[in-house]
Formats: C-alpha cells, structure tokens, sequence
C-alpha cells in the first residue's frame, strides 16, 4: 500500500510538471521542482523570463495556481517563479530555443554552431548539441556539435551535466534536440568547482 502511494503521488508529479510545461511559451521555461511543506505543496517554476510567467499584476501566475489546483485536486497549492541568470547554461532552455528556432525554418548547422558558440561564452566548460531526425527533405540524419571537455557516463555525467530534450515539429518530420552543458568540473580532491560565466555569474 505503501509503495503504491508513493508511485501516484510520482506520477502526480510528473502530470503537474508536464502540465506547466505545456503551458508557458517556448524557451521561457526550464523546469518544475515540486517541494512538500506544512501547508501543502510548493511548486517552484524556473525561467528566464520570470515577468512572462508571472503576468502583468500576477494574474498568469494566479490562474495557473487555479488550474491546478482544480485539475489535480491539491488543496493549498503555492507557485513560486525563480529567475534563471544564465539561459545560456541551461540545457532545457537551450533546447527549447534550437526547437523554436528550427520550426521557424532557420538552417540547423547555423543554428546549432550559434547555440554552442553562446553557451561556451557564457563559460561552460564544455557542451554537446545533438540535432537529429528529418532535418531535410531526404532521410533522417543527426549533427553533433562539441566543444570544450564534457563528462558522458559514469557519476561525474551525472553529477556535472546538465541535460535539456526537446522535439521540434518541421515539415520534412520531427527532429530531436538533445543539449549536454557541463557547468562545473570536479577538481583533484573530488571536490566539484562552479565555473563562472564572462559577466561573473555562476
């Protein structure tokens, strides 16, 4: 019985974070973390554009915190908006970005060079942009664009990448946008390090 609650309140979860998602603009939103208090339950948004999210007196932020607590039954939901300082090292945003960009018919080798060039500006210590799907007319391909040292498995990808998905509908089909952005490195003790980006922020 125990288990069993655990796993719907995960999927609880899951079905709140993918219904925020589905409603924020492409590229102003990152990512939803869900925090259980006293009163009942906190839902952190992350974005890049916290005043989009919120509206102009709260009003979005209100009706979202509405939404949810009719769709999902919570009695005393709480929406918090934090501002990401960086959308250029946050894989989710990036991949948004790439998605939006390419539905708009920009050309993906431009776009993906541009996106890479701007995350190692903002001093990521390396980063991996996958492009692949139907990208053209013809058949499926993928592009990768590297840069810089990048953890791909074991604890330290875990702990030191951070990852963004994302599905773009073109009309040759759908392409996937898969992001890798390792912002910290983990120095000779073990001890893992911040890299700060050229205007001095982590």
């Amino acid at each position: 019985m125990l288990n069993e609650y655990f796993i719907k309140q995960g999927l609880k979860e899951v079905e709140i974070e993918k219904f925020i998602r589905n409603n924020f603009p492409v590229g102003d939103y990152s990512r939803t973390e869900l925090q259980r208090t006293p009163l009942g339950i906190k839902i952190v948004i992350y974005t890049n554009k916290p005043g989009r999210i919120i509206g102009r007196g709260g009003r979005n932020i209100n009706e979202m915190t509405e939404a949810i607590k009719e769709r999902f039954g919570l009695e005393n939901p709480e929406l918090d908006v934090k501002s990401i300082k960086n959308p250029n090292l946050d894989a989710k945003i990036v991949a948004k970005q790439i998605a939006s960009a390419l539905e708009r018919g920009y050309n993906h080798k431009k776009i993906g060079n541009l996106a890479l060039k701007r995350i190692m500006d903002a001093g990521a210590v390396g980063a991996m942009i996958k492009i692949a799907g139907r990208i053209t007319s013809g058949k499926a391909m993928t592009s990768k664009f590297v840069a810089g040292h990048i953890k791909h498995c074991g604890q330290p990808a875990k702990d030191l990448v951070d990852v963004g998905f994302e599905e773009a509908n073109t009309k040759p089909g759908k392409i996937g946008i898969t992001v890798k952005i390792m912002k910290s490195f983990m120095d000779i003790d073990g001890e893992i390090k911040e890299v700060k980006d050229k205007k001095g922020i982590k």
